[in-house]
């Protein structure tokens, strides 16, 4: 393993200064991920960054935040995004589903999704680190503690499934306050034709977009 200086935009925890971070040898070469599932536990949120490109599809990673940690999280990535736009321009939107595509219930969702014994446990973090190129971002997903923090996790994802996932990370807080009363339940639609896991499915070209479980 080794020690990384921090580079991109820190996340909770930090206030300006450079953090380093130790990077395990079995985590140093990260995972690509196509999209995220975000779950809302009762005292965390468990991001599952799937790759979807080929069968079968998986989870390439499982990853575990406290509910404090989640609002920085987005922050972080909102800030980074901005920074992304000013140097490259917007990244190009991934294919859509048809509108009218039926999606899955969550339990269909994780019938489809091949996941190994060893990440069924997930990577704890309490911080992040984002950086980007002109093609992908990485997110290293960090343990800050005493007396050496350390990379529990790293995920590349391409630029373009950025917005997508800040837009679920946003819906996740969202229903957490809504929950804790900290915001108003939304006002009352239409009846919906739509199926019970609209918001559930990994971003696919060929499949719906991923939000979270509720």
């Amino acid at each position: 393993m080794n020690d990384t200086p921090s580079e991109g935009q820190p996340a909770p925890g930090e206030s300006g200064q450079n953090l380093r971070a130790r990077i395990p040898d079995h985590v140093g070469e990260g995972v690509f991920s196509t999209g995220a599932i975000v779950v809302t536990g009762p005292t965390e949120f468990v991001l599952d960054f799937v790759q979807n490109i080929s069968r079968p599809h998986r989870v390439a990673t499982r990853v575990i935040l406290p509910h404090p940690v989640l609002p920085q999280f987005l922050d972080a990535l909102r800030k980074n995004l901005e920074i992304y736009k000013g140097r490259f321009g917007a990244p190009a939107d991934p294919p859509k589903p048809p509108a009218d595509a039926r999606r899955p219930t969550p339990q269909e969702i994780y019938d489809d999704l091949k996941m190994s014994d060893a990440i069924l446990s997930g990577a704890y973090a309490n911080g992040v680190m984002i950086g980007h190129g002109a093609a992908e971002f990485s997110l290293d997903f960090i343990t800050s503690f005493f007396p050496q923090s350390a990379v529990s996790a790293r995920v590349y994802m391409a630029a373009g499934q950025i917005p997508r996932l800040i837009e679920s990370l946003d819906n996740a807080m969202k229903q957490l306050q809504m929950r804790t009363g900290q915001l108003p339940p939304p006002k009352q639609n239409p009846p919906s034709t739509q199926s019970p896991g609209d918001d559930l499915l990994p971003p696919n070209e060929n499949r719906p977009d991923p939000e979270e479980p509720t």
